[in-house]
C-alpha cells in the first residue's frame, strides 16, 4: 500500500483509484504544464528537423528543377533555332534544285530545238533537192511532151487511116500532124 499514495500524488485528481483517466486527460488542468512542455519540445524538434533537414532538401530539389527547366528551355530554344535554320536551308536547297531543274530543262529544250532545226534544215535540203530533181524531170517531160504528142498523133492517125481502109503514107501523116501541132 505504500505505492497507492505515491500513484495518487502523481496522477492527481485526473485518475481514479484504479488508474483510469477521469474524463479527457487533455483537459485535466493538473497536467497542463506537462503537456505544454512536451508541446514546446515537439514544436522545437519539428522546427529543427524542418529547417536543418527537410527544407534544405526541398530547396535543393526546387533549385535543381529550376535549373533543369532553364536548361531544357535553353535547349528547346536552341533546337528551335536549329530547326528554323534547317528549314531555311531546306527551302534554299529546294529552290536551288528547282532552278537547276529549270536550267537543265531549258538546256534540254534548246538542244532538242537545235537538233530539230538541224533535222528540219536537212529535210528541207533533201526536199529541195528532190523538188529540183522532180522539176527537172517535169521540165524534161514538158520539153519532150510535144514530140511525144506528135509521135502519138502520127501513130494514131496512121492507125485511123488503116482502120478506115486506106493506106497511110508516112509523109502525108507527118505533114498533117505537123500542121495540126503548129496550129494551122
Amino acid at each position: 500500500m505504500a505505492t497507492e499514495p505515491y500513484q495518487q500524488d502523481i496522477a492527481g485528481e485526473c485518475v481514479n483509484t484504479l488508474g483510469n483517466a477521469i474524463g479527457m486527460p487533455q483537459l485535466c488542468d493538473a497536467w497542463f504544464g506537462n503537456q505544454i512542455f512536451w508541446l514546446l519540445v515537439t514544436l522545437v524538434a519539428i522546427y529543427l528537423i524542418l529547417t536543418k533537414i527537410a527544407l534544405p532538401r526541398v530547396s535543393a530539389v526546387l533549385a535543381e528543377r529550376s535549373g533543369t527547366i532553364s536548361n531544357d528551355l535553353a535547349a528547346a530554344e536552341d533546337l528551335k533555332r536549329q530547326a528554323v535554320e534547317a528549314e531555311t536551308a531546306y527551302e534554299k536547297a529546294l529552290a536551288d534544285a528547282r532552278a537547276e531543274a529549270q536550267r537543265i530543262s531549258d538546256e534540254a529544250r534548246a538542244a532538242i530545238k537545235a537538233d530539230l532545226d538541224a533535222a528540219i534544215a536537212q529535210a528541207d535540203e533533201k526536199i529541195a533537192a528532190k523538188s529540183a530533181e522532180s522539176q527537172k524531170a517535169i521540165d524534161e517531160i514538158r520539153a519532150g511532151a510535144p514530140a511525144s504528142v506528135a509521135e502519138v498523133a502520127r501513130d494514131v492517125a496512121a492507125e485511123i487511116v488503116k482502120a478506115l481502109g486506106g493506106k497511110a503514107d508516112a509523109a502525108t501523116v507527118n505533114a498533117a500532124v505537123d500542121a495540126r501541132v503548129k496550129g494551122n
